[in-house]
Protein backbone atom coordinates (compact mmCIF):
# COMPACT_ATOMS: atom_id res chain seq x y z
CA UNK A 1 0.00 0.00 0.00
CA UNK A 2 1.31 3.45 -0.84
CA UNK A 3 2.02 5.63 2.18
CA UNK A 4 -0.20 8.41 3.42
CA UNK A 5 2.54 10.88 2.54
CA UNK A 6 2.32 9.82 -1.13
CA UNK A 7 -1.28 10.91 -1.22
CA UNK A 8 -0.50 14.12 0.64
CA UNK A 9 2.10 14.95 -2.04
CA UNK A 10 -0.48 14.14 -4.72
CA UNK A 11 -2.88 16.49 -2.98
CA UNK A 12 -0.27 19.28 -2.86
CA UNK A 13 0.60 18.80 -6.57
CA UNK A 14 -3.07 19.15 -7.47
CA UNK A 15 -3.21 22.42 -5.57
CA UNK A 16 0.02 23.65 -7.18
CA UNK A 17 -1.37 23.17 -10.69
CA UNK A 18 -4.17 25.66 -10.11
CA UNK A 19 -3.63 28.93 -11.98
CA UNK A 20 -3.40 31.86 -9.58
CA UNK A 21 -6.20 33.66 -11.41
CA UNK A 22 -8.65 30.75 -11.17
CA UNK A 23 -11.91 31.57 -9.53
CA UNK A 24 -12.03 30.91 -5.76
CA UNK A 25 -14.97 28.58 -6.21
CA UNK A 26 -12.93 26.39 -8.56
CA UNK A 27 -10.05 26.38 -6.08
CA UNK A 28 -12.37 25.21 -3.33
CA UNK A 29 -13.64 22.42 -5.56
CA UNK A 30 -10.13 21.16 -6.33
CA UNK A 31 -9.15 21.39 -2.65
CA UNK A 32 -12.17 19.28 -1.77
CA UNK A 33 -11.33 16.85 -4.59
CA UNK A 34 -7.73 16.50 -3.34
CA UNK A 35 -8.84 15.93 0.24
CA UNK A 36 -11.43 13.37 -0.83
CA UNK A 37 -8.79 11.58 -2.92
CA UNK A 38 -6.44 11.48 0.05
CA UNK A 39 -9.08 10.20 2.45
CA UNK A 40 -10.56 7.63 0.08
CA UNK A 41 -7.14 5.94 -0.18
CA UNK A 42 -6.75 5.37 3.54
CA UNK A 43 -7.63 1.88 4.77
CA UNK A 44 -9.62 1.25 7.93
CA UNK A 45 -11.52 4.55 8.18
CA UNK A 46 -15.20 4.67 9.05
CA UNK A 47 -17.51 6.99 7.05
CA UNK A 48 -17.46 9.49 9.91
CA UNK A 49 -13.66 9.43 10.01
CA UNK A 50 -13.47 9.97 6.25
CA UNK A 51 -15.64 13.04 6.65
CA UNK A 52 -13.31 14.39 9.36
CA UNK A 53 -10.34 13.57 7.12
CA UNK A 54 -11.83 15.46 4.16
CA UNK A 55 -12.34 18.56 6.27
CA UNK A 56 -8.82 18.54 7.77
CA UNK A 57 -6.40 16.50 5.63
CA UNK A 58 -3.34 18.28 7.09
CA UNK A 59 -4.33 17.13 10.57
CA UNK A 60 -4.83 13.55 9.34
CA UNK A 61 -1.13 13.43 8.41
CA UNK A 62 -0.38 14.14 12.09
CA UNK A 63 -3.00 11.59 13.18
CA UNK A 64 -1.36 8.89 11.05
CA UNK A 65 2.11 9.71 12.36
CA UNK A 66 0.79 9.75 15.94
CA UNK A 67 -0.73 6.29 15.52
CA UNK A 68 2.61 4.95 14.26
CA UNK A 69 4.46 6.59 17.17
CA UNK A 70 2.00 4.97 19.58
CA UNK A 71 2.54 1.53 18.04
CA UNK A 72 6.32 1.99 18.14
CA UNK A 73 6.18 2.99 21.81
CA UNK A 74 4.03 -0.04 22.59
CA UNK A 75 6.64 -2.30 20.99
CA UNK A 76 9.38 -0.58 22.97
CA UNK A 77 7.66 -0.85 26.34
CA UNK A 78 6.77 -4.53 25.84
CA UNK A 79 9.95 -5.63 24.08
CA UNK A 80 10.86 -7.94 26.97
CA UNK A 81 7.39 -9.39 27.58
CA UNK A 82 5.77 -12.51 26.13
CA UNK A 83 3.36 -10.22 24.35
CA UNK A 84 5.63 -7.66 22.70
CA UNK A 85 3.06 -5.74 20.65
CA UNK A 86 4.43 -7.48 17.57
CA UNK A 87 0.89 -8.08 16.30
CA UNK A 88 0.80 -4.43 15.28
CA UNK A 89 4.05 -4.55 13.29
CA UNK A 90 2.59 -6.07 10.16
CA UNK A 91 -0.70 -4.22 10.15
CA UNK A 92 -1.74 -2.94 6.73
CA UNK A 93 -3.15 0.24 8.25
CA UNK A 94 -2.58 2.21 11.45
CA UNK A 95 -6.36 2.68 11.61
CA UNK A 96 -8.99 0.10 12.44
CA UNK A 97 -9.80 -2.18 15.35
CA UNK A 98 -7.04 -4.01 17.20
CA UNK A 99 -7.24 -7.80 16.89
CA UNK A 100 -6.83 -8.60 20.58
CA UNK A 101 -9.18 -9.99 23.17
CA UNK A 102 -10.55 -7.33 25.52
CA UNK A 103 -7.52 -7.70 27.79
CA UNK A 104 -5.24 -5.25 29.55
CA UNK A 105 -2.92 -5.47 26.53
CA UNK A 106 -5.70 -4.19 24.28
CA UNK A 107 -6.31 -1.46 26.85
CA UNK A 108 -2.70 -0.32 26.57
CA UNK A 109 -2.75 -0.36 22.76
CA UNK A 110 -5.84 1.85 22.56
CA UNK A 111 -4.56 4.24 25.24
CA UNK A 112 -1.07 4.68 23.77
CA UNK A 113 -2.41 5.09 20.21
CA UNK A 114 -4.92 7.73 21.34
CA UNK A 115 -2.19 9.55 23.28
CA UNK A 116 0.11 9.34 20.27
CA UNK A 117 -2.44 10.95 17.97
CA UNK A 118 -3.18 13.79 20.40
CA UNK A 119 0.56 14.31 20.97
CA UNK A 120 1.32 14.41 17.25
CA UNK A 121 -1.52 16.82 16.41
CA UNK A 122 -0.44 19.16 19.22
CA UNK A 123 3.18 19.09 18.05
CA UNK A 124 2.11 19.76 14.46
CA UNK A 125 0.09 22.78 15.63
CA UNK A 126 3.19 24.24 17.32
CA UNK A 127 5.24 23.73 14.13
CA UNK A 128 2.59 25.46 12.01
CA UNK A 129 1.80 22.34 9.97
CA UNK A 130 -1.94 22.53 10.64
CA UNK A 131 -3.75 25.61 9.35
CA UNK A 132 -6.46 25.70 12.00
CA UNK A 133 -4.27 25.80 15.13
CA UNK A 134 -0.99 27.11 16.50
CA UNK A 135 0.23 28.02 19.99
CA UNK A 136 -2.02 28.27 23.02
CA UNK A 137 -2.12 32.00 23.83
CA UNK A 138 -4.99 31.82 26.30
CA UNK A 139 -2.75 32.59 29.32
CA UNK A 140 -0.09 34.72 27.64
CA UNK A 141 0.77 37.76 29.79
CA UNK A 142 -0.86 36.40 32.95
CA UNK A 143 1.40 36.50 36.03
CA UNK A 144 1.69 33.76 38.62
CA UNK A 145 3.95 33.85 41.73
CA UNK A 146 6.60 36.12 40.24
CA UNK A 147 6.58 34.78 36.71
CA UNK A 148 4.39 35.29 33.68
CA UNK A 149 3.04 33.05 30.98
CA UNK A 150 4.56 33.53 27.53
CA UNK A 151 6.32 31.70 24.75
CA UNK A 152 4.56 29.13 22.62
CA UNK A 153 2.55 26.88 24.91
CA UNK A 154 1.40 23.58 23.44
CA UNK A 155 -2.20 23.84 22.24
CA UNK A 156 -3.12 20.67 24.08
CA UNK A 157 -6.83 21.49 24.01
CA UNK A 158 -6.93 21.44 20.21
CA UNK A 159 -4.78 18.29 20.00
CA UNK A 160 -6.95 16.38 22.45
CA UNK A 161 -10.21 17.65 20.95
CA UNK A 162 -9.27 16.68 17.40
CA UNK A 163 -7.89 13.29 18.43
CA UNK A 164 -11.05 12.57 20.44
CA UNK A 165 -13.31 13.40 17.49
CA UNK A 166 -11.32 11.21 15.13
CA UNK A 167 -10.46 8.22 17.34
CA UNK A 168 -13.78 7.94 19.16
CA UNK A 169 -15.71 8.15 15.88
CA UNK A 170 -15.00 4.45 15.38
CA UNK A 171 -16.69 3.31 18.58
CA UNK A 172 -20.36 3.42 17.65
CA UNK A 173 -21.60 -0.03 18.69
CA UNK A 174 -22.43 0.90 22.29
CA UNK A 175 -21.50 -2.58 23.54
CA UNK A 176 -19.08 -3.50 26.32
CA UNK A 177 -16.01 -3.61 24.08
CA UNK A 178 -16.83 -0.25 22.54
CA UNK A 179 -17.24 1.27 26.02
CA UNK A 180 -13.91 -0.23 27.05
CA UNK A 181 -12.16 1.23 24.00
CA UNK A 182 -13.68 4.68 24.57
CA UNK A 183 -12.59 4.65 28.21
CA UNK A 184 -9.01 3.68 27.32
CA UNK A 185 -8.88 6.24 24.51
CA UNK A 186 -9.75 8.90 27.06
CA UNK A 187 -7.24 7.55 29.59
CA UNK A 188 -4.50 7.86 26.96
CA UNK A 189 -5.38 11.49 26.30
CA UNK A 190 -5.49 12.20 30.04
CA UNK A 191 -1.99 10.76 30.32
CA UNK A 192 -0.82 13.33 27.78
CA UNK A 193 -2.34 16.16 29.79
CA UNK A 194 -0.94 14.71 33.04
CA UNK A 195 2.64 14.62 31.73
CA UNK A 196 2.76 18.13 30.23
CA UNK A 197 5.86 20.04 31.34
CA UNK A 198 6.33 23.68 32.29
CA UNK A 199 9.49 25.29 30.91
CA UNK A 200 10.76 28.72 31.96
CA UNK A 201 13.32 31.29 30.86
CA UNK A 202 14.86 33.76 33.31
CA UNK A 203 15.12 37.51 32.67
CA UNK A 204 17.23 39.95 34.64
CA UNK A 205 20.50 41.88 34.88
CA UNK A 206 23.75 39.86 34.93
CA UNK A 207 22.00 36.54 34.75
CA UNK A 208 19.67 37.20 37.67
CA UNK A 209 16.17 35.75 37.60
CA UNK A 210 14.06 38.71 38.64
CA UNK A 211 11.38 37.61 36.20
CA UNK A 212 10.58 34.32 34.51
CA UNK A 213 8.58 33.62 31.38
CA UNK A 214 7.04 30.16 31.36
CA UNK A 215 5.10 28.05 28.91
CA UNK A 216 3.67 24.54 28.68
CA UNK A 217 5.43 22.05 26.45
CA UNK A 218 4.94 18.44 25.39
CA UNK A 219 6.96 15.70 27.09
CA UNK A 220 8.85 13.08 25.09
CA UNK A 221 6.46 10.36 24.03
CA UNK A 222 8.58 7.82 25.89
CA UNK A 223 7.51 9.57 29.12
CA UNK A 224 3.87 9.01 28.21
CA UNK A 225 4.56 5.39 27.29
CA UNK A 226 6.13 4.74 30.70
CA UNK A 227 3.25 6.48 32.47
CA UNK A 228 0.73 4.29 30.65
CA UNK A 229 2.78 1.18 31.39
CA UNK A 230 2.25 1.81 35.11
CA UNK A 231 -1.46 2.19 34.38
CA UNK A 232 -1.28 -1.13 32.52
CA UNK A 233 0.09 -2.90 35.60
CA UNK A 234 -2.71 -1.46 37.75
CA UNK A 235 -5.48 -1.85 35.15
CA UNK A 236 -8.98 -2.57 36.48
CA UNK A 237 -11.22 -5.35 35.30
CA UNK A 238 -14.75 -4.10 34.59
CA UNK A 239 -18.17 -5.35 33.53
CA UNK A 240 -20.86 -3.58 31.52
CA UNK A 241 -23.97 -2.87 33.58
CA UNK A 242 -27.29 -1.64 32.25
CA UNK A 243 -28.29 1.78 33.49
CA UNK A 244 -32.06 2.35 33.71
CA UNK A 245 -31.51 6.06 33.11
CA UNK A 246 -29.45 5.58 29.96
CA UNK A 247 -29.91 3.60 26.76
CA UNK A 248 -26.31 2.36 26.75
CA UNK A 249 -24.68 0.33 29.54
CA UNK A 250 -21.92 1.76 31.74
CA UNK A 251 -18.70 0.21 33.00
CA UNK A 252 -18.45 -0.84 36.64
CA UNK A 253 -15.62 -2.50 38.52
CA UNK A 254 -15.68 -6.29 38.43
CA UNK A 255 -17.35 -8.38 41.16
CA UNK A 256 -15.38 -8.37 44.40
CA UNK A 257 -13.95 -4.91 43.76
CA UNK A 258 -16.72 -2.56 44.89
CA UNK A 259 -18.67 -3.41 41.77
CA UNK A 260 -21.00 -0.43 42.16
CA UNK A 261 -18.13 2.01 41.65
CA UNK A 262 -17.07 3.30 38.28
CA UNK A 263 -13.38 3.08 37.36
CA UNK A 264 -11.45 6.34 37.50
CA UNK A 265 -11.13 8.10 34.18
CA UNK A 266 -7.33 7.78 34.39
CA UNK A 267 -7.49 3.98 34.85
CA UNK A 268 -6.96 1.51 32.05
CA UNK A 269 -9.79 -1.00 32.01
CA UNK A 270 -10.30 -4.46 30.51
CA UNK A 271 -13.09 -7.03 30.25
CA UNK A 272 -11.24 -10.36 29.98
CA UNK A 273 -8.20 -11.89 31.58
CA UNK A 274 -5.11 -11.97 29.39
CA UNK A 275 -4.06 -15.21 27.70
CA UNK A 276 -0.58 -16.43 28.63
CA UNK A 277 0.71 -15.63 25.12
CA UNK A 278 2.82 -18.81 25.17
CA UNK A 279 1.29 -20.41 22.08
CA UNK A 280 0.24 -18.92 18.78
CA UNK A 281 -3.48 -18.15 18.70
CA UNK A 282 -4.69 -15.61 16.12
CA UNK A 283 -8.12 -15.50 17.76
CA UNK A 284 -6.65 -13.90 20.89
CA UNK A 285 -3.91 -11.93 19.18
CA UNK A 286 -1.15 -14.18 20.54
CA UNK A 287 1.87 -14.87 18.33
CA UNK A 288 3.45 -17.21 20.88
CA UNK A 289 7.06 -17.08 22.06
CA UNK A 290 8.67 -19.79 19.91
CA UNK A 291 11.92 -18.39 18.53
CA UNK A 292 11.93 -15.35 20.83
CA UNK A 293 15.26 -14.30 22.35
CA UNK A 294 15.54 -14.65 26.09
CA UNK A 295 18.00 -13.93 28.92
CA UNK A 296 19.19 -17.13 30.59
CA UNK A 297 20.13 -15.46 33.90
CA UNK A 298 17.22 -13.02 34.24
CA UNK A 299 14.32 -13.56 36.64
CA UNK A 300 12.32 -10.84 34.91
CA UNK A 301 9.76 -11.44 32.11
CA UNK A 302 12.60 -11.60 29.56
CA UNK A 303 14.19 -14.56 31.39
CA UNK A 304 14.21 -17.87 29.54
CA UNK A 305 12.13 -19.61 32.23
CA UNK A 306 9.26 -17.14 31.91
CA UNK A 307 9.58 -16.20 28.25
CA UNK A 308 9.73 -19.82 27.07
CA UNK A 309 6.81 -20.94 29.26
CA UNK A 310 8.76 -23.95 30.57
CA UNK A 311 9.45 -25.38 27.09
CA UNK A 312 13.19 -24.83 27.36
CA UNK A 313 15.47 -22.89 25.08
CA UNK A 314 18.11 -23.34 22.38
CA UNK A 315 21.67 -22.07 22.77
CA UNK A 316 23.41 -20.55 19.77
CA UNK A 317 27.15 -19.86 19.85
CA UNK A 318 28.82 -17.51 17.42
CA UNK A 319 31.86 -15.27 17.12
CA UNK A 320 31.31 -11.53 16.93
CA UNK A 321 33.99 -9.51 15.11
CA UNK A 322 34.51 -5.76 14.91
CA UNK A 323 37.16 -3.17 14.08
CA UNK A 324 39.09 -1.94 17.13
CA UNK A 325 42.24 -0.08 18.24
CA UNK A 326 42.08 2.13 15.19
CA UNK A 327 44.91 4.63 14.63
CA UNK A 328 45.35 7.38 12.10
CA UNK A 329 48.71 7.37 10.25
CA UNK A 330 50.13 10.38 8.45
CA UNK A 331 49.39 10.53 5.62
CA UNK A 332 46.68 9.34 5.11
CA UNK A 333 45.14 6.11 6.24
CA UNK A 334 43.60 4.47 9.28
CA UNK A 335 44.88 1.13 10.53
CA UNK A 336 42.63 -1.06 12.70
CA UNK A 337 42.93 -4.39 14.41
CA UNK A 338 40.15 -6.95 14.28
CA UNK A 339 38.75 -7.86 17.67
CA UNK A 340 36.47 -10.80 18.34
CA UNK A 341 34.65 -12.52 21.13
CA UNK A 342 32.60 -15.66 21.53
CA UNK A 343 29.01 -14.97 22.46
CA UNK A 344 25.89 -17.00 23.13
CA UNK A 345 22.29 -16.30 22.22
CA UNK A 346 19.25 -18.08 23.62
CA UNK A 347 15.93 -18.57 21.87
CA UNK A 348 12.75 -20.25 23.08
CA UNK A 349 11.84 -23.72 21.87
Amino acid sequence: MKSLYHYVITYVIILATINSHTHIRAVSSVVALGANLLCSRLLGLTPRQRKICSRAPDAIVAISEGARVGISECQHQFRNHRWNCSLMAGASSVFGHVVLVASREAAYVYAVASAGMAHSVTASCARGNISTCGCDDSRRGHTDAGWKWGGCSADIKYGIRFARRFVDAREVEGDARSLMNLHNNKAGRRALRKTLRTECKCHGVSGSCTMKTCWRTLPSFNTIGKHLLQKYYSAKRVVAKKNPRRSNPTLKLHRGKRRSRKPRSSDLVYLQKSPNYCERNPATGSLGTVGRRCNRTSKEPDGCDLMCCGRGYNTHQYIRKWKCNCKFHWCCYVHCHTCQEETEEYTCK
